[in-house]
C-alpha cells in the first residue's frame, strides 16, 4: 500500500462547499489515511481569514479581559460551516471550551492555533475520521526547536492501526506544557513531519494553485508550470517569494526522500508538481527551474584596503550583526570589498546607525554605503551549471530590459544566481529574465 498523508490549504477549507471537495478528495483514494488540515482562509476577496480573526480575539481579550466580541466572529465562521455541511454534532459546546480557554490561557500562539483546532474537529466529524490533537503528538523543547525524536515516535504510536486520522496543522506543545506555534503557514511543517512519523510514500500538499509555475502569474500572464522539482530549487524558490510550500516544510521529508506533491483542491485532475529527492529527480531540460523575487532588503556595502588579507574582518562585521540580532542573508565580496544583505523588517533608523557605527569601531572600514529598497531576483534551476553563457544571457536580457542591477551573487553550487535591484525594477526584472529562458 502507497500510504499518503494530506495537508490541505486554508482556501481548502474555507467553507462548507469546500470543505466537501477536500472529503471527496480523501474519500477517493483509500492510501490517504492521515490528514493535515489549516485554519479556514478567505471565502472572497476582501474575507479575513480564521487566523487573523483569533489575532483580534487576543488583542480583544489583552485590552479587555475577555475575547467575547471578537470571538463572535470566529463562532459565526463555524457555525456556518458546520450548518452547510449537514453535520450532527455539538459544536456550539466545542465553540464555548475553545472561548473559554483562550480566555484562561491569555497566549498569543495558543489563541492563534485555535483556527486549526476547530477546522480538525469538523473535518474529522465530516469524514468519520479519528481525531489527533497536534499537542500531544508534535513538540518544542525549552528553545522552542522541533522535538523530531519525541514527535514522530508519538505520532507513530498515536496513529498506529488508525484507518484514518485528521490531525491539526501549525502547533504542537512546548516544554513548558503550553501551545507553541511554527511560523505563518506552518501548517505545511506539520504535514510534512507526519509524513515522515508514519513513513508516508508521498506527501500531498493540496493548496488553490496547481503546483508552482515558472514565475509569479502576477508578472508574467500564464506562466509555464513546473512539473518537477528538486528539494533544493523548492527551497530557493520558497524563501524568495514563491509561497506556494513553506520553506522549512522539506526538512522532515528530505531527511526519508519522500516526495511532495503540490495538488489543487479545486482541480483534482491536473497534474501538479512533484517535488523530489535528487535521486529521483530527472532534469526536464530547461536551463532555468524557475524565477522568484523578493522586496525590501538592505544592502551595506564596506570597502576596505587590503581587506583580504586582514584575518577575522568578516567575522568581525558579521559579530556586529549578531549582537544586534539581525540575520544575513547574502554575504557577496571582493578583494577589497563586502557587501552584507539583510532583509529591511530586521532594521529600524536607530538600530542601523547603531550597526554601522559598531562596524566603524570594529573593523575602521575605508567607505560605508547603505542601499535600502533593494530587491532580491533568484533565478534556481540545475541545468545551469552545465550550460554555457547562462550568466551572459540572463545579463543581456536586463540590459536589453533596462534594468539596473546593482549586485550580483552566484551560490558555489551553481543552482542559482541572484541580483539585487529596486524594488521598482523586480517585476520588469523578474518578466525580462522570464523571457529570455521561456520565451513570450
Amino acid at each position: 500500500m502507497a500510504l499518503k498523508v494530506c495537508k490541505f490549504g486554508g482556501t481548502s477549507m474555507a467553507d462548507g462547499h469546500t470543505m466537501t471537495k477536500v472529503k471527496n478528495i480523501v474519500l477517493s483514494d483509500p492510501d490517504r489515511r492521515y490528514v493535515v488540515v489549516s485554519a479556514p482562509g478567505k471565502r472572497f476577496s476582501g474575507d479575513i481569514k480564521v487566523t487573523d480573526l483569533l489575532y483580534k480575539c487576543y488583542s480583544e481579550l489583552m485590552e479587555h479581559g475577555d475575547c467575547k466580541l471578537a470571538f463572535a466572529a470566529v463562532r459565526k465562521r463555524f457555525e456556518g460551516i458546520v450548518r452547510e455541511l449537514g453535520l450532527d454534532f455539538d459544536m456550539a459546546s466545542v465553540l464555548d471550551k475553545t472561548e473559554a480557554r483562550i480566555d484562561s490561557e491569555r497566549s498569543e500562539e495558543f489563541t492563534a492555533s485555535r483556527g486549526e483546532y476547530l477546522a480538525a474537529v469538523v473535518m474529522a466529524q465530516l469524514l468519520g475520521a479519528q481525531f489527533i490533537d497536534a499537542e500531544d503528538v508534535i513538540f518544542f523543547d525549552e528553545n522552542g526547536a522541533f522535538e523530531d525524536k519525541k514527535s514522530y515516535a508519538a505520532i507513530a504510536a498515536a496513529t498506529e492501526g488508525v484507518k484514518l486520522a485528521v490531525i491539526p496543522g501549525f502547533y504542537g506543545r512546548g516544554a513548558d506544557g503550553k501551545i507553541k506555534t511554527f511560523s505563518r503557514g506552518g501548517s505545511d511543517i506539520s504535514g510534512a513531519i507526519v509524513a515522515r512519523a508514519v513513513g508516508a510514500s508521498v506527501y500531498e500538499n493540496w493548496t488553490d494553485v496547481s503546483g508552482f509555475l515558472a514565475c509569479d502569474p502576477r508578472i508574467v500572464d500564464s506562466p509555464k508550470r513546473i512539473k518537477s522539482l528538486s528539494y533544493k530549487e523548492l527551497r530557493e524558490l520558497s524563501y524568495m517569494g514563491a509561497n506556494v510550500l513553506h520553506s522549512e516544510s522539506i526538512f522532515p521529508v528530505r531527511k526519508a526522500n519522500i516526495p511532495i506533491l503540490i495538488k489543487n483542491t479545486f482541480r483534482p485532475e491536473d497534474e501538479g508538481t512533484s517535488i523530489l529527492p535528487i535521486a529521483q529527480y530527472k532534469p526536464s531540460g530547461n536551463i532555468v527551474t524557475g524565477i522568484a523575487g523578493k522586496k525590501n532588503f538592505t544592502v551595506i556595502f564596506i570597502e576596505k584596503s587590503h581587506m583580504n588579507s586582514e584575518v577575522g574582518f568578516v567575522r568581525k562585521v558579521l559579530s556586529v550583526l549578531e549582537r544586534y540580532g539581525v540575520s544575513v542573508e547574502h554575504i557577496p565580496s571582493g578583494i577589497d570589498t563586502m557587501s552584507v544583505v539583510v532583509e529591511s523588517d530586521s532594521l529600524d533608523n536607530f538600530k542601523l546607525e547603531q550597526i554601522l557605527e559598531s562596524i566603524k569601531a570594529e573593523v575602521e572600514p575605508d567607505f560605508m554605503r547603505v542601499s535600502e529598497n533593494i530587491a532580491l531576483i533568484a533565478t534556481v534551476g540545475h541545468g545551469m551549471s552545465s550550460s554555457v553563457g547562462t550568466s551572459a544571457r540572463l545579463f543581456k536580457a536586463l540590459a536589453d530590459a533596462g534594468v539596473n542591477v546593482k549586485m550580483i551573487d552566484q551560490g558555489s553550487s551553481e543552482l542559482n544566481i541572484i541580483v539585487a535591484v529596486k524594488n521598482e525594477d523586480m517585476e520588469k526584472c523578474i518578466a525580462a529574465i522570464y523571457r529570455e529562458f521561456f520565451g513570450n
